[in-house]
């Protein structure tokens, strides 16, 4: 856990977002500590993936104010967040089919925070192909790649401009448990590297295990905020989950 005196990486500032008449983000407040990890939960629509888009840029908030380290990103697009030092997953792993797994990864060393280029870009890139597990994976097309393959090539290539901050929009969905096991334990090994990285996340198990805080949304809204434990225990998060009948 980050200690008190932890610098402030990312601060959200009453974030809202709107589609024309519903809101999907309502007056979102958080900040988030240096090497931490902060788990994004709660139900399905219940605003996590705005969140994480705002963050990074996709979309521009209606209201509203988000800052790096101070300094204010707020609608300046996705590719100037990227370049400021966000790097970020998707729920549905997407990469360039075209292109081999190590041409992915140095595609993230190319756009993002720390840019790359020639020999140290390729070396760069093959370290981090390593990192995540497929040391034998450069050539290969990333489209024959299995699923939880193409994820850690996604996670290489947002690790390969050396970002801030690391979003994951549910890099765990879709695996089995075995893949579910090394994607806890590559996740476990960046915070234990000391990365800091806003999670959105269904794997409960996971979330116990990886996340410093958690914030939980529903319908827009912060509900709650805590550890892992504090937040799960939370009666308005279990009606949240579950309804008012199981709650």
């Amino acid at each position: 856990m980050p200690s008190a005196a932890t610098a402030e990486a990312l601060t959200a500032a009453h974030v809202t977002k709107r589609f024309g008449g519903l809101v999907a983000v309502e007056s979102m407040s958080f900040t988030l500590a240096e090497k931490e990890v902060l788990g994004l939960i709660g139900p399905n629509g219940s605003g996590k993936t705005t969140m994480m888009n705002l963050i990074s840029g996709a979309f521009k908030p209606s209201a509203g104010e988000i800052s790096l380290y101070g300094d204010r990103i707020t609608g300046i697009g996705a590719s100037n967040v990227a370049r400021k030092g966000v790097a970020r997953t998707f729920q549905l792993v997407r990469t360039l089919p075209g292109m081999t797994a190590l041409e992915n990864v140095a595609a993230g060393g190319v756009f993002g925070h720390a840019r790359r280029w020639g020999k140290e870009l390729d070396d760069h890139a093959h370290a981090l192909l390593q990192r995540v597990g497929l040391p034998n994976a450069a050539g290969a097309s990333v489209s024959a790649l299995t699923y939880i393959d193409q994820k850690r090539v996604e996670l290489a290539r947002a690790l390969a401009s050396d970002p801030k901050i690391l979003l994951l929009d549910e890099w765990l969905a879709g695996l089995n448990p075995t893949e579910l096991r090394i994607g806890i334990a590559l996740i476990e090994q960046l915070r234990t590297e000391g990365c800091t990285i806003i999670i959105v996340e269904h794997v409960m198990h996971a979330i116990r295990s990886l996340c410093d805080r958690c914030i939980v949304m529903n319908s827009g809204a912060k509900i709650a905020e805590g550890t892992p434990a504090e937040v799960l225990a939370d009666h308005g998060v279990i009606r949240a989950y579950l309804g008012d009948a199981d709650a």
